[in-house]
């Protein structure tokens, strides 16, 4: 007799072409975080789900919510999928089907989902349209499994994960509309990941007066000050290198000066010089002690041109990923379930970048990441021109979710 172990891997192996088509369907159409109007993709979704025989719940975000957010229509989706008496553990899967823009330089279309050697190309692919069929067939696998099972699976797909995620899995949390016991969250590469940096976003605005070049001592220099602002920054940029986190794959903190905004034209003393600083956070680092850090040397180097006025704004604030009591049997599953089928050792480690799975964490739901990607987020090609995804590495990571959840919900 098949165990359900063994009826997990042949209904995935008779299901990768489907799988496959699934995905395909969510590649080719766009859903561009920025602009990021994004409800089209959640309706063809649910449709896509219906046809597989899920109830799907549509969770609209209000507009005024969503354009705070930056972003143009938000509709998050939710399936549960109730197993057994339902007294187990529920366990939600979230990964978003909002992307980057394609930007330069793709040698393929990047919404054709065009598959070349066994690798499908297109735009969210690996971040992470492809969990979204992970998850899908995790689940799918599950039921057709037979196996005895108590508890819940909630598949949760959002559509803000780009521009800070608080419309997306913030928003279901905040509303009382979800509220799992753990949650898996969309991966990109073989590890699995229980540690993640946070992330600081500041604008600086330096306020001068404008004159005409001619007399140039009759105006306040915007961008003097702000280049001095900037060479303040990169000298303090310096001594991070000097903190390194403790947990494999995090390495030190950092900072890039992302985008600078200023001037009226070659002949005018600029007016207003607009800096955006992006300011990453190791998980043992206080947020709130880096910002005032920051902070303290924007106002010193300001104190030098006290005729410009400079003011900074929090625009984004992002906590760490850190590991939480709860979450040591999903990851230690997670683990030998990845090691076996990928047949080299999987193990948990952190990433320099950060995710959604903090919105879990913060509401105190211990989280993890994994999902379908090539071996590294380089060999994905991950937010650059040709992202692309090997299709057995989507078959490996569905056996992976399939059979951990298998292991968690066991009656």
């Amino acid at each position: 007799m098949m165990s359900h172990q063994d009826s997990i891997r042949a209904f995935l192996d008779g299901e990768q072409g489907a799988q496959a088509d699934f995905l395909a369907e969510l590649v080719r159409m766009p859903s561009d975080n920025p602009p990021g109007d994004c409800r089209p993709h959640a309706g063809r979704t649910a449709e896509l789900l219906r046809a597989l025989g899920y109830e799907v719940e549509l969770h609209a975000v209000p507009e005024a919510l969503v354009r705070a957010h930056g972003m143009i229509s938000v509709t998050n989706l939710v399936v549960r999928r109730r197993f057994g008496s339902g007294e187990g553990p529920v366990i939600a899967l979230n990964a978003h089907g909002d992307v980057v823009p394609p930007g330069e330089g793709w040698t393929r279309d990047p919404y054709a989902a065009e598959v070349v050697d066994g690798w499908m190309y297109g735009r969210g692919v690996a971040v992470s349209k492809s969990d979204f069929a992970t998850y899908v067939w995790a689940l799918r696998a599950l039921e057709a499994s037979g196996a005895p099972l108590s508890g819940t699976v909630e598949l949760h797909l959002t559509y803000d994960e780009e521009a800070g995620g608080e419309v997306g899995p913030g928003f279901l949390l905040s509303e009382g509309i979800t509220k799992p016991d753990l949650v898996l969250s969309a991966g990109f590469s073989y590890n699995v990941v229980t540690a993640h940096n946070g992330c600081l976003h500041l604008e600086v605005e330096v306020n001068g007066r404008s004159a005409h070049a001619a007399m140039p001592f009759t105006g306040v220099d915007a961008l003097e000050a702000a280049t001095a602002i900037l060479s303040a920054l990169y000298d303090w940029r310096k001594g991070l290198a000097a903190k390194t986190s403790a947990i494999t794959g995090i390495g030190s903190p950092q900072l890039t000066v992302g985008l600078i905004k200023g001037g009226i034209n070659t002949n005018v003393v600029p007016d207003r010089v607009t800096l955006r600083l992006d300011r990453r956070m190791i998980p043992e680092e206080n947020p709130t002690e880096a910002e005032a850090e920051l902070r303290q040397v924007i106002a010193d180097a300001a104190a030098a041109f006290p005729k410009a006025r400079v003011e900074v704004r929090r625009i984004l604030l992002a906590e760490p990923l850190k590991p939480l009591p709860g979450g040591e049997r999903l990851v230690e599953a997670l683990c030998r379930h990845a090691s076996q089928v990928m047949g080299e050792p999987i193990t948990a480690k952190g990433v320099p970048l950060y995710t959604d799975a903090r919105l879990y964490s913060a509401h105190g739901i211990p989280s993890a990441l994994y999902g379908a990607g090539p071996r590294t987020i380089e060999d994905a090609n991950a937010h650059r021109a040709d992202e692309r995804l090997p299709l057995s590495d989507l078959r490996k990571a569905t056996e992976v979710v399939a059979l951990t959840l298998a292991e968690l919900l066991a009656a």
